[in-house]
């Protein structure tokens, strides 16, 4: 019934499982939330002084600037940090600058994330050449 594609991963040469596999939804919601929330935090407490009528644009700009920071130089953000997980560029090495701030820049306006393929890569990560893999 339908075409085997093996398991997700396998077209990208990456393992079925443990380190360098592709991370999970559920680990990437939840690491997603987390640095969502932190960027909440610090918006809401440091730089709108507690006026939630103006936190939400800070909490994007906070959360694209920590991620294209600590992708490009870490490789992971940290929620992703946290829960063992890193972008990196399909050959294998950290993803560049460039390619961390147009993956971010997608994954703020959010339909391009909710939009997978067969290996559960976004389109955000798919347009810039990304994969998001386990620690």
């Amino acid at each position: 019934m339908g075409a085997e594609f093996g398991y997700r991963g396998k077209r990208l040469g990456l393992p079925e499982e443990g380190p360098g596999s592709i991370a999970g939804t559920g680990r990437r919601l939840a690491a997603i939330f987390i640095d969502w929330m932190l960027c909440y935090l610090v918006a809401y407490a440091l730089i709108v002084n507690r006026d939630v009528s103006k936190v939400n644009i800070w909490i994007m700009v906070l959360f694209f600037l920590v991620s294209v920071l600590t992708l490009s130089t870490a490789g992971a953000t940290p929620g992703k940090k946290l829960l063992g997980l890193r972008v990196i560029s399909l050959n294998g090495r950290r993803a560049g600058i460039g390619q961390v701030a147009l993956r971010t820049f997608l994954l703020v306006l959010a339909v391009p994330a909710l939009i997978w393929d067969r290996d559960g890569r976004g389109l955000h990560d798919k347009a810039v050449g990304t994969v998001e893999v386990r620690v």
